[in-house]
């Protein structure tokens, strides 16, 4: 199956300045988490970043990787993305699957398995991937996003809050989990272009706008969001100082 991989890349950065440019074993990060995709997908898969400066694009090339220049007044990632279908000349059909900049350690194997789900369900017009909590902070954590599925594996719900809520959860057990095991959401995403180009222009959700969780717009107006639950827990990904420290560490201990 066909599929285009586009990896925003956006300069600025409250937390990180200058955050996909950040060193990590000699090479940009941006440059990193499309070498890490390109390990785990389908030979002449395309992969290319959508950067807001032209420093990015400059990097990604000096590296061999493919790389546009989008607006750097983009809302949000879903409109750089769309800017980027249009550059591509990408057709409504076709599928593409947005891995976030910051994640040099994302399992290269969700990308293809993400982008099958599309291939699989013909209603869905969206797919991405969970992971099970093993761990009553996570589950407390806002940071984490909560996932709860139906019985064909379509999102319900996404929220920040620890869902399901465990209504009979022991009180002598504080760090007990429900039954079955909660779901992390993690931040990959597959989109038919047709759906990715009209997502920019609907309506805000209220809950979206309560919860910060963009995803929550595609069900508010009724659109489909089929999930992949893997077994691998995602990696870490860059927002801080720290995160970055924690990511050279990994990379230092695997030779890289």
């Amino acid at each position: 199956m066909a599929y285009t991989v586009l990896i925003p890349a956006r300069l600025a950065s409250t937390r990180l300045p200058n955050k996909p440019l950040a060193d990590l074993g000699g090479l940009p990060m941006v440059v990193r988490v499309a070498q890490r995709v390109a390990s785990g997908v389908p030979a002449g898969t395309r992969i290319v970043v959508a950067a807001d400066h032209s420093s990015i694009v400059q990097a990604c090339t000096q590296n061999g990787v493919e790389a546009i220049l989008t607006s750097e007044h983009h809302a949000s990632g879903s409109d750089r993305l769309a800017q980027a279908c249009e550059i591509l000349q990408l057709p409504p059909q076709a599928i593409v699957v947005n891995v976030q900049g910051d994640e040099p350690l994302i399992d290269p194997t969700l990308v293809s398995a993400v982008a099958q789900l599309l291939a699989q369900h013909g209603q869905a017009s969206m797919g991405t991937a969970a992971h099970a909590i093993d761990a009553a902070p996570a589950f407390y954590d806002p940071n984490v996003v909560k996932v709860v599925l139906d019985a064909a594996g379509f999102a319900m719900y996404f929220s920040r809050a620890p869902i399901a809520w465990w209504r009979d959860r022991p009180t002598d057990q504080p760090d007990a989990l429900p039954t079955p095991a909660p779901l992390r959401h993690i931040g990959i995403y597959a989109y038919r272009v047709a759906f990715l180009r009209a997502f920019p222009l609907l309506a805000q959700a209220p809950m979206e706008q309560c919860e910060a969780l963009e995803q929550l717009r595609a069900l508010w107006h009724g659109h489909k969001i089929a999930v992949h639950v893997t077994n691998e827990a995602p990696g870490t990904g860059v927002d801080t100082p720290a995160d970055l420290a924690r990511v050279r560490a990994v990379l230092l201990g695997q030779g890289r």
